[in-house]
């Protein structure tokens, strides 16, 4: 048992910004922007430059009724002149282990202010995830290990495998103890996490996703607070709230001693101002991965190409290089230069913007 790394996973935060005077950030004009994608009929969103940054802004607003969307590599930022908050943005989970949370909140804030917008009152937090990933090569415990207030509580296996325990799912404090790799594979494809933890098997999250309301209940509205209060809010999450215990034949399972992990858990949280940060830029891990899939698929294609082929033409099986030559044929047949730069260089800002 090892602890690889622990930090934020998620952050939703809520930003009252008003103009500064000098050069606002024009919302009529970010209106003719989204309506030129929409009346394009095109799916995708559309590169802008606002400020300092650049984004894609989306087609379409929210259902919550925030009229924008925009995003890049490090936010999803939901904004509407008219809205109380105006600003509503979700950290993304590879800007948080490359930046941290606290370093991607000044630079949301000075985004804004090169947009001519401040803040006229205190960001608002609404949504903290906080996980801790351990080194587990056996799992020996299971959903009665738990000693937990949430009433509500569930077990997900994978291959006869436990893989995801939750407690609390819907409410204002949810636990998962889960196999982030499993998770990775059938879901996330957060394929950096491998880079980071420097393995791609045998790892374990313990994972707390907690909102605004018991975020108020320990006083953490602003960053500021989230880095006083962190380590009281997890100490409590980790002892009152749920707890892994190791059963001893005792009939009263509260009485049964912590389990190693949870004890390694909370010296962690006590130390938790001394652990440092764990960083990592994810796009090359993520990219590569994308391009072993890429590769995988034309190969598959490629024989399909070279079995049609010989059926057309009445000739014996072809090799690889044959069946490129067909294909390059054909694919020179409908390249437009001017349209392969164009959709090339869209393609590779998307990217840069972080849609990888």
């Amino acid at each position: 048992m090892k602890l690889l790394l622990h930090g934020f996973d998620s952050v939703y935060c809520a930003y009252f910004l008003k103009p500064t005077g000098r050069n606002p950030l024009d919302f009529g004009k970010l209106a003719e922007q989204q309506e030129s994608i929409r009346q394009s009929k095109r799916k995708n969103s559309l590169p802008i430059t606002l400020g300092n940054a650049d984004f894609l802004l989306t087609p379409y607003g929210t259902k919550s009724g925030y009229p924008f969307v925009i995003m890049n590599g490090d936010f999803n930022i939901q904004l509407g002149e008219y809205n109380k908050p105006n600003f509503y943005v979700q950290f993304y989970s590879q800007a948080l282990w490359r930046e941290s949370g606290y370093l991607l909140h000044e630079k949301f804030l000075d985004w804004a202010a090169s947009v001519g917008l401040t803040p006229y009152r205190p960001e608002s937090l609404s949504r903290v995830d906080y996980c801790f990933d351990y080194d587990l090569p056996e799992i020996d415990f299971d959903e009665d290990c738990f000693k937990s207030l949430s009433v509500k509580d569930s077990k997900h296996r994978g291959n006869r495998k436990d893989q995801t325990f939750t407690f609390g799912n819907g409410g204002d404090i949810m636990l998962r103890v889960y196999d982030k790799v499993a998770e990775i594979k059938q879901k996330s494809d957060k394929v950096w996490f491998y880079t980071l933890w420097g393995q791609d098997a045998d790892v374990w999250r313990i994972e707390y996703q907690v909102r605004k309301e018991v975020l108020k209940d320990f006083s953490i509205a602003t960053f500021d607070d989230l880095k006083a209060q962190i380590g009281d809010l997890l100490r409590y999450l980790a002892t009152d709230h749920t707890s892994l215990r190791q059963p001893n034949g005792d009939s009263n399972s509260s009485r049964w001693p912590l389990h190693p992990l949870w004890i390694d858990l909370l010296e962690r949280i006590g130390e938790l101002n001394h652990l440092g940060v764990s960083r990592i830029h994810g796009q090359n891990s993520v990219l590569e991965e994308r391009m072993v899939r890429m590769t995988i698929a034309i190969y598959g294609y490629l024989k399909k190409v070279a079995a049609v082929h010989c059926v057309q033409t009445d000739k014996p099986l072809i090799d690889v290089n044959e069946a490129l030559g067909v294909i390059d044929s054909r694919i020179q047949e409908l390249h437009v230069p001017l349209a392969w730069q164009a959709d090339v260089e869209k393609r590779i800002k998307e990217i840069r913007l972080g849609q990888w």
